[in-house]
């Protein structure tokens, strides 16, 4: 039994020294001369980057480095061999996998050279060799059993890091000074690159060896590294640049290549004292098992029950790292699947894109044991939870589906019934009738936005369509005739610009909410202003209401909501008085239009839509008919006042009534006019008085809606008196407004089939 022991201790002892010494010799013999290659490798990077971004750079330095790399591989590659044959399997295979990158390296030359490749792919395939390499150096320094040996390992390998990223931030600048350019990705690139390379050297300083760590101290105090610090925050601060370098940075071509080449150079060699001092260790601690191991045998009968012991410990510290890496594997997947990858999943159904949970949740082998099984818990949960969410996508598309057939199905008679009004109000001359016929079409034009606001939500289309441009001005009356109380509206003037054909029915749509909301939070005897004017960018048409308006943060909480245009939850959407809202972020988002709340001075709400230059058409021109607009169904009345620009003769602008009472619901017939009017517009035809029982138009006063202590003396102008219209006049007005409909109609012979198509779907 003693012997058995002695056997076992003996033979542990040996393992483990035979082991460290053939890790510690891969490192000397393999590891230390491939870092001086690989710092070739990094230089050779820098300039073909730097050749790539400028062929005017010296293409003899890039083949003289390519000779100097060649042949310190050349002598790698004869010692890694023999080096390696003792070396464990883990360390022969990495190396393999160098060896694959490193012939690759020939054919990636003869592309530089042809420049059939890109800067961003020659580095690419570069930065892979160097990772392969890097790899290598990880995976000697961390299967060394001694834990001492392995922490130094690892510093070696965290040191050769650093060297390798900062060379990457070199060889990223290299390639912006010859091309003189620095674009916003490899400005990025460069400030992550300065920042991790310099986090690894703190993040190591203090387990270095103790003479390194003194070198390390000594290059921190250099003019050279001082310089390059310099430099590279002169880069960070100057941002992207695309003509030249600029003043802000402190260093030319010549003088970054020479500071960074300096200071990369002693990091390799820093890279190289670390390593060796540590391989030295360990191959002393290999050294020093063996003869532990021969002194032992000796002694092994005595000592046996401690060798036991000893060897029982150190299984138990290989298997504790064992879980502990798995634990921590096990942990880190699991928690990059719940907090990142389950919530991108759930974020891409909300947005009603195709998920195949096969796929993006598939198994991981964690093995058979009791961690296996944790994970198999872990992951059938996170897909029963992906499960559960691909099902209300479903219910929620199913019920969106159904949503918008039903929104879309009552609109074609609607659309009928639209025409059969129209059709009357062209054939009866009875006054009261009209006014009630006008009311009804108003009332089913708002009704069909409505219909269509829920088409919107669910995904689909406006049935209306447009062929040809239409004036801003048509567009703006369009959507005012689809407004409650359009009577309150006050146009101060229209640009002279004409909308694309394919954006009006959305625009209309969109104008038309946000008239309803200004006129819904309103008091009834206030008037909603529409003022439309150029911008640097397009047209802009403000909205602006003398409400009750909202707080900084409503109204912040709003125009969020307006540039994102997020997908409404029925949650959110509550009562449906945020409906609307939601259609104008949609419609903007569908157009490009910009929409964005402000306070008004009036104490209400200012909305501002900002119609792209794409989306105009400039010297459009001008509407002939002022009343009507191009829309497939308007209400037959004009629906709003019109403001013109100051002018010596007065215009002509409705004034809506004085009395603080609720507005009507129903609409103004067209021969129902307020108590006062203006006279008419020096751009329309003066009608002449006709006898009649209708009361006369009313006349604007001057600084009528001026403050009193604004006001100043005037003299008082006449009234004149317009005679009352008779049943065929009031046919008549209706007949010229029609007409303007119908110029509407001419620019899309398929509106009308269009729209019923849509409404069907």
């Amino acid at each position: 039994m003693a012997l058995l022991i002695w056997f076992a201790a003996s033979g542990y002892l040996i393992f483990q020294g035979f082991y460290n010494r053939a890790v510690a010799i891969s490192v000397r013999d393999v590891s230390i001369p491939a870092v001086s290659a690989l710092s070739s490798i990094q230089q050779e990077r820098r300039l073909s980057v730097a050749y790539l971004a400028r062929p005017s750079t010296n293409l003899n330095s890039l083949l003289e480095q390519r000779r100097t790399t060649d042949g310190q591989l050349t002598e790698l590659r004869e010692v890694a061999p023999g080096a390696l044959s003792q070396a464990p399997d883990s360390i022969k295979n990495q190396w393999q996998t160098l060896v694959g990158y490193l012939d690759q390296l020939p054919a990636m030359r003869s592309s530089i050279d042809a420049r059939s490749t890109t800067p961003g792919r020659a580095y690419d395939v570069y930065n892979e060799l160097l990772d392969a390499a890097t790899t290598l150096f990880d995976i000697q320094a961390r299967i060394t059993p001694d834990a001492t040996a392995a922490l130094g390992g690892v510093t070696s390998v965290e040191m050769f890091k650093a060297s390798d990223l900062m060379s990457r931030a070199a060889s990223t600048m290299d390639g912006a000074f010859a091309a003189k350019a620095l674009g916003r990705s490899d400005h990025l690139e460069f400030v992550r690159l300065v920042g991790a390379y310099r986090f690894e050297l703190d993040n190591i300083r203090d387990h270095l060896e103790p003479t390194v760590r003194e070198r390390l101290q000594t290059m921190e105090a250099s003019s050279a590294w001082n310089d390059l610090n310099g430099a590279e925050n002169s880069i960070i601060a100057s941002a992207p640049w695309k003509k030249g370098v600029p003043g802000g940075v402190t260093v030319n071509r010549d003088r970054w290549a020479m500071i960074t080449g300096t200071v990369s150079q002693s990091l390799v060699d820093l890279t190289i004292d670390e390593a060796d001092q540590v391989s030295a260790r360990t191959l002393r601690t290999g050294n020093n098992q063996l003869l532990t191991a021969l002194l032992g045998s000796l002694v092994a009968l005595a000592i046996s029950i401690g060798v036991i012991l000893w060897a029982l410990r150190s299984s138990a510290v290989l298997v504790d790292r064992a879980l502990s890496t798995r634990l921590s594997r096990l942990g880190t997947d699991a928690g990059a699947l719940v907090d990142t990858h389950l919530p991108a999943v759930m974020a891409r159904l909300r947005k009603r894109e195709s998920v195949d949970l096969e796929t993006e949740f598939a198994a991981t082998d964690y093995g058979s044991d009791e961690i296996g099984q944790v994970a198999d818990v872990i992951h059938r949960s996170l897909t029963v939870a992906a499960e559960a969410a691909v099902d209300e996508a479903k219910a929620r598309a199913a019920g969106t589906a159904m949503l918008m057939g039903v929104a879309r199905r009552p609109q074609r008679p609607l659309q009928r019934g639209l025409k059969v009004i129209e059709d009357l109000q062209g054939q009866i001359g009875d006054e009261k009738l009209l006014t009630h016929l006008f009311d009804i079409h108003h009332q089913l034009n708002q009704t069909r936005r409505f219909l269509e606001n829920l088409v919107i939500l669910a995904g689909g289309q406006i049935g209306r369509r447009f062929s040809k441009p239409v004036p801003l001005r048509r567009v703006l009356l369009a959507s005012f005739a689809e407004a409650r109380d359009y009577q309150r509206i006050n146009l101060r003037g229209a640009t002279d610009v004409a909308l694309v054909g394919y954006a009006v029915a959305e625009v209309i749509h969109l104008m038309a909410e946000l008239l309803d909301n200004a006129l819904a939070f309103s008091p009834p005897g206030t008037t909603v202003w529409v003022t439309s004017s150029r911008a640097q960018h397009g047209v802009a048409v403000e909205i602006e209401d003398a409400g009750v308006g909202m707080s900084q943060e409503a109204i912040d909480r709003a125009n969020t909501l307006l540039a994102t245009a997020p997908t409404p939850e029925v949650t959110e959407l509550k009562d449906g008085s945020q409906v609307g809202l939601y259609v104008v972020a949609e419609l903007a988002k569908r157009e490009g239009l910009q929409v964005s709340l402000r306070r008004s001075a009036y104490g209400g709400l200012l909305a501002i839509v900002l119609l792209p230059e794409r989306l105009l058409i400039h010297n459009s021109e001008p509407d002939e008919d002022t009343g009507s607009v191009s829309a497939p169904v308007t209400p037959a009345v004009p629906p709003a006042r019109e403001e013109a620009a100051p002018a010596p003769a007065p215009v002509a602008v409705l004034e809506r009534p004085r009395q603080m009472t609720p507005a009507p619901d129903i609409a103004v017939p067209a021969t129902a006019v307020p108590e006062k009017a203006s006279a008419p517009s020096e751009t329309r035809t003066k009608e002449a008085a006709r006898p009649g029982t209708k009361p006369p138009l009313p006349q604007r006063r001057p600084q009528q809606h001026l403050a009193p202590g604004l006001r100043e003396a005037v003299e008082d102008e006449p009234e004149q008196v317009l005679a009352p219209r008779s049943p065929d006049d009031v046919r008549n007005r209706f007949a010229r407004y029609q007409r303007g409909w119908a110029e509407g109609q001419a620019a899309n012979n398929e509106t009308e089939t269009t729209a019923e198509q849509g409404r069907d779907e």
